[in-house]
């Protein structure tokens, strides 16, 4: 009877481990896809035998969504150039399933650090309850295209 009672804790061993093996075996079957890299807007609508551009407007992978510097190439103030600069992100943002609420990173590049306190304003309030985090410098040769500001951003979608 003890041979009897040892076969049976070792059939219920064996029992235990092969479900087990099978439960490993289904998480590992049922890995989440890879994420996948995709482009939106200019560049992202060439044809076959294009080359590729230089660089998108806007690239996702996975959740993340980012979105290449925006810049306002017109005159006007800093604050002018900034609502625009910030309205064109917010129709990308939305056109790639995203928001100003989802933005988690933004870098702000003003041609000449004196416009700070005049982008600050037309900034506030642009991005929800819980801003992003935010880096803004002043490159020593300027913002291309003469803009006063250009800006980028990282978001989720």
């Amino acid at each position: 009877m003890e041979n009897q009672t040892r076969r049976s804790m070792l059939k219920s061993a064996a029992i235990a481990a092969g479900a087990a093996t099978l439960a490993t075996a289904d998480a590992v079957a049922e890995k989440p896809a890879k994420p996948e890299k995709k482009a939106y807007g200019h560049g992202a609508d060439r044809k076959a035998g294009e080359a590729p551009p230089l660089f998108n407007a806007a690239v996702s992978y996975g959740n993340l969504l980012f979105l290449a510097g925006v810049g306002y190439h017109k005159p006007g103030t800093i604050q002018e150039a900034t609502k625009a600069v910030l309205d064109e992100i917010e129709e990308n943002l939305k056109s790639a399933g995203s928001s100003m609420d989802k933005v988690l990173k933004v870098s702000v590049f003003l041609n000449d650090l004196k416009d700070y306190a005049g982008m600050n304003e037309a900034y506030k309030s642009r991005f929800g309850d819980t801003p992003p985090v935010r880096t803004t410098v002043a490159p020593a040769g300027g913002v291309p295209g003469n803009s006063l500001v250009e800006i980028d951003v990282i978001a989720y979608i």
